[in-house]
């Protein structure tokens, strides 16, 4: 298989956490996004949106996609799973997901804070745009699992909601976020940074991290 990412990327960090969960070897190739590599015909043709991760699985299958990709990964390499058993379980760690990967890093990744650069903002008002949006995101997190005794977020293992929120806790940092806000996720956030696929998986542990 061929993950095609980036260091910095939050959506190819999960993959890369899911992988390294599963026990499952990859060639990762990088598409430096500030560069706009990922903007490359050739690429374009893997992944129409221009975005990573795109998986390739080794068999002519292409898949777009992080959370995409990583379901299919817990279907056809179910162990250890990343979703509950219990449908009412399984849709609430979806639905943590989503606020992460569907509502709080899209509005502040690079795509969109190099769109407000062009309509003239202020780097003040850009980088408060994406602290604002990891709060929101973040804040909401927090309610959802503040019941659940953990130590990850849903239970005694991760879920993909563990998946999401260590990029995205990443990310708020790297914005400036007050993070001491959320125990909760932080909590989840030590308990999943204590375990080897997850650290294997840092951006600072990539080939292509910078200096």
């Amino acid at each position: 298989m061929k993950l095609h990412g980036y260091f910095r990327s939050s959506a190819a960090y999960r993959v890369r956490i899911a992988l390294n969960l599963k026990g499952l070897s990859v060639d990762h190739l990088s598409h430096h996004l500030r560069k706009g590599e990922q903007r490359a015909p050739g690429y374009l043709v893997l992944n129409p949106q221009g975005l990573v991760p795109t998986l390739e699985d080794g068999a002519g299958g292409v898949l777009t996609q992080s959370l995409a990709i990583i379901e299919w990964l817990d279907e056809i390499h179910p162990s250890p799973p990343l979703l509950p058993n219990d449908p009412l379980r399984r849709a609430k760690v979806r639905a943590f997901a989503m606020v992460l990967a569907s509502d709080t890093h899209p509005v502040q990744n690079l795509k969109v804070l190099a769109r407000l650069r062009e309509l003239g903002l202020p780097e003040e008002q850009v980088t408060g745009w994406a602290a604002w949006a990891n709060r929101e995101g973040l804040a909401a997190c927090e309610k959802l699992v503040a019941n659940e005794p953990g130590p990850f977020c849903f239970g005694e293992a991760p879920t993909i909601a563990d998946l999401c929120l260590v990029p995205q806790l990443g990310n708020a940092r790297r914005f400036g976020v007050d993070v001491s806000a959320f125990p909760r996720l932080l909590k989840a956030e030590a308990a999943a940074k204590a375990m080897k696929a997850f650290a294997d998986a840092a951006p600072d542990r990539q080939p292509d991290a910078e200096a």
